[in-house]
């Protein structure tokens, strides 16, 4: 998608700090971090959000959680972190491509962050 900004950071058009990549998933750092530690996981194909997950798709969410798994390690991030997605504008989603934050680096609260 020409005018989706994680799809223009994928094909490399707008820079990022690349912490991982596959064949499926791109992760970078969060350039207005809300932790010490804040890593964007996103898609390589665009799928608007977790709301438009399906039977044929489905299969990438599972790739950012197994990539979650190897980025939280290669971050130190042994005594826990946390992982948020948000769907739709309701649900404070502000770029229409699926991505998972990786939040962490210190003790976070119970709160949302």
């Amino acid at each position: 998608m020409s005018d989706c900004i994680f799809c223009n950071i994928i094909a490399g058009k707008i820079p990022s700090t690349r912490v991982y990549e596959d064949e499926s998933i791109y992760a970078f750092r969060d350039i207005s971090p809300q932790a010490p530690i804040h890593i964007l996981v996103i898609t390589k194909e665009h799928v608007e959000s977790a709301a438009k997950l399906n039977v044929g798709n489905s299969h990438l969410a599972a790739k950012c959680f197994e990539a979650i798994a190897i980025i939280a390690e290669s971050e130190g991030l042994k005594d826990g972190f946390r992982v948020i997605t948000n769907a739709g504008k309701a649900g404070g989603q502000t770029v229409p491509h699926l991505h998972f934050h990786i939040l962490g680096g210190k003790t976070l609260g119970e709160g949302l962050v």
